[in-house]
């Protein structure tokens, strides 16, 4: 059994998968654009596809999380689809992330102390993707 999560872009997929290897501290990897993909058969790709990313990922406290660009014609719809959650036993580690995934973003909720957590915040990032990030201190 695995667990994945795809974050999906319409076309500024390559800037958010680069954002995300920074602020988490790693690399991308198998970053693949559309023409780079094996032909399919019968299928024409159209020029302004050619760019986009059709895979990439980064590794994220453990998980594999992918990313990719929409085909132009497949409408994305953003909004609360994906919330991303993270536990870090290390407090100065939660207010890094939440600060930095904040950087250009909405805050939904402050930093603060909860009946669950000693300090759990909430943020949209600049690229809609809502994060909940927790201290785990072992509560629940």
């Amino acid at each position: 059994m695995s667990f994945s999560v795809f974050f999906s872009y319409d076309g500024n997929c390559r800037e958010a998968v680069e954002f995300y290897a920074q602020v988490f501290g790693q690399e991308v990897q198998n970053l693949m654009t559309y023409a780079e993909a094996p032909p399919a058969s019968g299928y024409t790709m159209p020029d302004e596809d050619k760019e986009r990313i059709m895979y990439a990922s980064v590794p994220i406290c453990g998980c594999d999380v992918m990313f990719m660009d929409m085909p132009s014609g497949e409408p994305l719809v953003r909004g609360n689809q994906i919330t991303a959650s993270i536990d870090s036993k290390d407090m100065e580690e939660v207010r890094r992330l939440f600060h930095a995934l904040a950087e250009g973003g909405e805050v939904g909720m402050e930093l603060q102390k909860t009946f669950w957590s000693d300090l759990y915040g909430m943020v949209t990032d600049k690229f809609g993707i809502t994060w909940n990030i927790s201290h785990d201190s072992g509560k629940y």
